[in-house]
């Protein structure tokens, strides 16, 4: 497959923000504030002011939302203003071919990984996961500056402590994934990735241990751990447990059911649904080391 890489953005370029998934609490000041101290231009589509039950407009509305920002030349971007749930009921809905031409950035994180996963597997889009406008706010400033510099073109690199459940080793792969239960719910879909020889990052939130553990499982059972070049673990954070305790950290989880592999393995990576949400760019090649004292990471 070839990889398309969307140009950098430029001061002055155009960014769309759009809502395909949970409809929005209020109004996204502080993240075009942001964006404009960036020389960014940022437009607003009709979803980030749209309520339909849950969802930022019926699907029908987040679909024409959606894909009139990806057939607009004019745009460099597409931001997701939030996650929740809603992008798999429209994926299908939308014309993504213009985006093959003009390609773009999507950024987002949590539910958009339905949109990452999409983009990839079907047209070899790069695309960042990283702070939305719902959760700019709250992120720590380093997050917010990787996030800047993976639009702009400037490189960044990860370095974070080891965890006693990692497994040390090199590797070098493109990075694909993004939210656990998005990647087991487009298994088998034409939004699946291929995940052979690739680095694999996930991360979760709001989830019973034992279903961590079940889509793990799932995903292992359909062949997708067996070969991979490595493996990045980001937050898995607001777990619940059963009355009966599952008996197993999510980490415990996660190790247990790849351990049989020999693949470097690491835990604690800075992404995920934290204030830390460090900026991803999936469908680019890394290099992960794992080691001892510390896991590094670097894009060529």
């Amino acid at each position: 497959m070839k990889i398309i890489q969307p140009p950098f953005l430029k001061k002055g370029d155009k960014v769309a923000l759009t809502c395909p998934a949970k409809k929005l609490p209020h109004a996204m000041t502080d993240a075009i504030a942001l964006l404009e101290s960036w020389g960014l231009e940022v437009v607003l589509g009709e979803t980030m002011v749209a309520s339909y039950h849950q969802f930022a407009g019926n699907d029908t509305l987040r679909a024409a939302d959606l894909e009139r920002f990806i057939k607009d030349k004019s745009i460099k971007a597409i931001f997701a203003a939030r996650g929740g749930y809603g992008t798999i009921r429209i994926i299908d809905e939308v014309d993504f071919m213009p985006i093959k031409e003009a390609s773009k950035w999507i950024i987002g994180f949590s539910d958009i990984t339905v949109l990452h996963t999409h983009v990839f597997s079907v047209f070899g889009l790069q695309s960042i996961h990283g702070q939305m406008p719902v959760t700019i706010p709250d992120g720590t400033a380093a997050s917010l500056e990787t996030l800047r510099k993976a639009l702009f073109g400037e490189e960044f690199s990860y370095h974070f402590s080891a965890e006693k459940l990692n497994r040390e080793g090199e590797a070098q792969g493109i990075l694909v994934g993004g939210n656990l239960a998005l990647l087991a719910a487009v298994s088998g879909s034409v939004s699946d990735l291929d995940y052979d020889r690739k680095i694999l990052f996930i991360e979760d939130v709001g989830e019973y241990l034992y279903n961590i553990d079940r889509m793990m499982r799932t995903l292992k059972r359909a062949g997708k751990l067996k070969n991979l070049a490595g493996l990045m673990v980001g937050g898995f954070t607001e777990l619940k447990d059963n009355e009966i305790p599952f008996g197993q950290t999510a980490e415990e989880i996660i190790f247990d059911v790849v351990k049989e592999y020999d693949y470097p393995v690491c835990f604690n990576l800075p992404a995920g649904h934290i204030p830390n949400n460090q900026a991803l760019i999936f469908g680019k090649t890394l290099n992960l080391a794992v080691q001892k004292q510390h896991t590094t990471a670097n894009y060529i």
